[in-house]
């Protein structure tokens, strides 16, 4: 969703929800119910879930199907290279997509390559693509950054066996982590738990116990409970996401086909995955389907 960013919200030393400043394992402490120690299965929100229960990950999977990380998944799919960037840095953004020899998304109603993964389905092979994102791409790069040994991907429904299949591989805890969206506040932007990406969470994490073979009963609560969710709304994807808030927005300026598109399940083969600045493709050998 074309949103401003907002700075994640604190909370203070020694209450257990405060933002380390240097990201996870820094600054102030989680308890260690917050940061679901313990489980090998983890999810939570945002970039204050993030630096709570990715310590000692092996998997960052970053969720936010409405749009970017279905976008991700489209474009990566189409063979091309995808490089996040912060929303609404126009000059920078252009400077950066030339220093990379990369096209820059811009707006879809411009009819430029965009946040659209209906759009995206049109992407030439070996197309570089800076790709500007409010939310999935700010949680995606403080993943890189405060989780320098882990692996970061980007799920969605759409590719949620073949990111799971990939995920699923690597040694040790694998943290799913919504995007959610924000609200415009005056807390400058404070985080909205979303329909979508709960599901598209839950998906990833079912996949993960489905086809990765990860044990059910190594998941946490909080990912339990998000399971729970998909596994409600599985039969019936395309219908949850249009009726929930955001599914609802984008449908008021035109955008109904982009939700349609986020709510296949299981349409990519390949999981992306981001090494340096961009997401790139990685075939899941083993990748089932989840239906």
């Amino acid at each position: 969703m074309a949103e401003p960013a907002a700075t994640p919200g604190g909370g203070t030393p020694g209450d257990g929800r405060g933002q380390p400043d240097g990201g996870p394992g820094s600054g102030p402490t989680y308890r260690p119910g917050h940061r679901q120690e313990g489980w090998d299965l983890r999810f939570d929100w945002g970039a204050d879930g993030l630096a709570a229960i990715a310590d000692g990950a092996a998997v960052v999977v970053v969720v936010d199907v409405l749009r970017f990380t279905s976008a991700v998944s489209v474009a990566v799919g189409r063979g091309a290279v995808v490089l996040p960037f912060p929303w609404g840095r126009g000059d920078a953004a252009r400077a950066y997509a030339a220093g990379h020899g990369a096209e820059l998304a811009g707006r879809r109603e411009h009819g430029a390559w965009s946040l659209s993964p209906t759009d995206l389905a049109r992407l030439p092979a070996g197309t570089r693509l800076v790709l500007p994102s409010p939310n999935g791409s700010a949680l995606a790069f403080a993943a890189r950054d405060g989780v320098p040994g882990a692996r970061v991907l980007a799920g969605c429904l759409r590719n949620a066996a073949a990111v799971a299949a990939v995920a699923g591989a690597a040694a040790g805890p694998v943290a799913v982590v919504a995007a959610g969206e924000h609200w415009h506040d005056a807390a400058g932007g404070s985080l909205r738990p979303s329909v979508e990406d709960l599901l598209g969470a839950g998906a990833v994490l079912r996949a993960l116990v489905e086809v990765a073979g990860r044990p059910g009963d190594s998941a946490s609560p909080e990912a339990r409970a998000a399971m729970a969710a998909f596994d409600v709304a599985r039969a019936d994807l395309g219908g949850w996401l249009a009726r929930s808030g955001s599914g609802r927005e984008l449908a008021s300026i035109g955008f109904d086909d982009d939700v349609a598109t986020a709510a296949v399940l299981d349409a990519e083969a390949v999981a992306p995955v981001l090494d340096g600045p961009a997401f790139s493709a990685v075939v899941a050998s083993a990748a089932g389907h989840l239906r």
